[in-house]
């Protein structure tokens, strides 16, 4: 048989198993990240992976995803279907294979994928490890095929059981409750929604649709949603910019393969100040960036650069532009498909691969050459934009000195109202952001001083999504967040690097009121984190502190309550009780703070994580731009506080 023909054959024979799979199990972090929250929603992104390897290689265009009454998932592609015919090496049906065997599947053949994303692999078989239950059915060859699973392992041998001329394969699983102990195995609907929607931008002409048959709407329908992008990367950018005023009216866009990458770029500017800049390799959230993001930078900095002097706009300028100063308020999506991925960095999601810099500095130089001769009025604003920039990073580096020499190492010492902790090592020591001086009174009062330290904020800290930069270090409460903290911003690469080597403590608790005002001061503060101090969420430092709602007494008997449904259980065991609604901190004393929301014993504490970092800048830039309408309806549906405090 001719290569050519082998080539475009997809069989049992494309198929390689590489080892057992009875490690998944037992160390199933190592897999999916974690056994919370996060790896549960995991699982689905594995099983949907080998739909989308199917659909880039050209055999299919349709995925469905169905969230089911019990929380188990049934996801379904219209692709070839999973071979069926016998392994040669294994003796068994390649789809066993696929499915019992870690690190089996045609990805590891290069004539049968040319990239693939997910965990290169390990993927269905892994979610198979970790689910009570599994089962596959796939349609190929004018058959239906099916086979069974429990904790990773076959109930039958594959068998026919019935006909058809569909193809494709239907996977159903139920994660296993013996893994997920920490976590309800419940599935978020906006969780995968983001993850659904993000996978169809960038991978266009695909429909993808999510139904969650456990919510009904008002017409009795199953809730559900249909992402389909004809265009890509540039209607990705414009869903992420929707909240923001564009300062050009078309999106700046490149599809193309240069030096044997696919490399696609989409890019506008807008009016804020931030920098969002969103890289993927193989559909994969590169958050760490890697050698495509440095190209971007490199291609982006020298054209742009080369235009602005070239213009005589710069000439006038005493100062040099600096690579942020282009950056300064673009949001951009960098994605490449790479045959061979190397990552690196401290989750692996950072792009190692030298070769990919060139080709996307090459795509980056030739889009917007192109663009900024073709629109001379746009590339006018383009470098006006840059060189207030400019401006303003040169004010910001003076306010942002300002704050570093009141750092702890220096003269200037700790914050006044900081009420700091005895112990010396920062791994045991943690910080509580508490709102107002009242507050702030009583946790220093209930708190544990020898590891526990309050730094009292007045009222609304600073919009960061509205402020410039120089304002922003010149605000007196993040001055103090900032020394408090002991870090300071900039390096000699990177003028926006963090530095956490002088941490002083590794818990940092936002503590606020559980009302409407507690909310919007605790999205403030961590607008400012993400803006700011990203590597502090993504290094497991921000938590949320959850106060109780509610106080129910009955005679000597009180219990507290966190949610609606906790305080109607507790008045029907306790009979006629009188209930207390806590609106702010102030109103608990120093001892029920410290019971019921400071004591590491019984304490809930939410960490902070970054679950979709294109989501979250969307979400940011909604909540605290200008643009209203979007705003209600994101609070409508999600306000926890929306009948009691009307």
């Amino acid at each position: 048989m001719s290569d050519e023909i082998k080539k475009d054959q997809y069989s049992e024979d494309s198929i390689q198993a590489l080892e057992g799979m009875e490690h998944v199990r037992m160390r199933p972090s190592m897999y999916i990240g974690d056994v919370g929250t996060r790896g549960l929603h995991h699982l689905v992104y594995e099983v949907i992976d080998n739909s989308i390897d199917e659909a880039l290689a050209g055999h299919c265009d349709q995925i469905d995803v169905i969230i089911n009454e019990d929380n188990s998932i049934t996801t379904r592609d219209n692709g070839r279907g999973i071979p069926v015919g016998i392994h040669k090496k294994e003796g068994v049906s390649a789809l066993e294979v696929v499915m019992t065997k870690i690190g089996a599947g045609g990805k590891f053949d290069k004539d049968s994928y040319k990239v693939s994303g997910g965990l290169h692999g390990v993927g269905v078989s892994c979610v198979n490890a970790l689910s009570e239950h599994l089962k596959a059915t796939v349609y190929r060859e004018g058959k239906v095929w099916e086979q069974e699973y429990e904790r990773g392992k076959s109930l039958y041998p594959v068998k026919v059981v019935g006909e058809s001329n569909e193809r494709g394969t239907v996977v159903t699983f139920r994660a296993d409750p013996v893994i997920f102990t920490q976590t309800e195995i419940e599935y978020n609907y906006d969780t995968l929604a983001s993850r659904l929607r993000e996978l169809a931008f960038l991978n266009k002409g695909i429909t993808i649709t999510l139904l969650d048959k456990r919510h009904k709407t008002d017409e009795g329908e199953f809730d559900g949603e249909t992402f389909y992008s004809e265009k890509g990367l540039t209607e990705f950018v414009q869903f992420l910019d929707g909240n923001r005023e564009p300062l050009m009216r078309d999106v700046i866009a490149f599809e193309g393969e240069k030096n044997g990458v696919p490399v696609e770029v989409a890019m506008i500017y807008n009016t804020s100040y931030a920098e969002n800049l969103h890289s993927y390799v193989n559909n994969i959230n590169t958050h760490e960036g890697g050698t495509h993001l440095t190209g971007f930078r490199r291609g982006l900095t020298h054209t742009l650069k080369k235009y602005a002097d070239s213009s005589g706009m710069t000439d006038k300028l005493k100062f040099d532009i600096a690579g942020d100063d282009f950056r300064e308020g673009l949001t951009a999506i960098i994605s490449v498909k790479v045959q061979e991925p190397q990552f690196e960095g401290q989750t692996k999601t950072k792009l190692g691969n030298r070769e990919v810099s060139s080709s996307v500095s090459q795509a980056v130089s030739e889009m917007l050459t192109d663009y900024l001769e073709e629109h001379p009025d746009d590339a006018k604003i383009i470098v006006q934009k840059v060189i207030l920039a400019a401006q303003a990073r040169h004010a910001a580096q003076k306010a942002r000195e300002m704050v570093q020499r009141k750092t702890v190492m220096s003269l200037g010492g700790l914050p006044g109202k900081l009420s700091d902790c005895s112990e010396e090592d920062p791994a045991k020591c943690e910080v509580f952001l508490v709102e107002g001086d009242s507050a702030g009174g009583t946790a220093k009062q209930g708190r544990d001083r020898e590891f526990q330290a309050i730094l009292p904020l007045r009222g609304k800290i600073l919009n960061v999504e509205k402020a410039m930069q120089h304002k922003v270090f010149e605000n007196e409460e993040i001055k103090n967040i900032f020394t408090a903290l002991g870090v300071t911003i900039g390096t000699e690469e990177d003028s926006k690097a963090l530095n956490l080597s002088k941490l002083r403590y590794h818990k940092v608790v936002i503590m606020c009121d559980a009302d409407i005002d507690g909310s919007h001061i605790a999205t403030l503060i961590l607008t400012f984190f993400f803006r700011y101090m990203k590597e502090l969420i993504e290094n497991g430092h921000i938590y949320i502190a959850t106060p109780p709602l509610y106080l129910i007494k009955k005679g000597a008997k009180k219990q507290y309550a966190w949610s609606d449904k906790e305080r109607d259980e507790i008045v029907e065991s306790m009979g006629g009780a009188s209930i207390q609604r806590y609106k702010g901190l102030g109103e608990m004393n120093a001892e029920q703070l410290w019971d019921t929301t400071m004591n590491p014993e019984f304490r809930t504490l939410r960490k902070v994580q970054i679950d979709n970092g294109s989501e979250a800048d969307r979400i940011f830039s909604m909540l605290m731009g200008d643009d209203v309408p979007p705003r209600r309806e994101f609070i409508e549906k999600n306000a926890v506080y929306a009948n009691i405090d009307a």
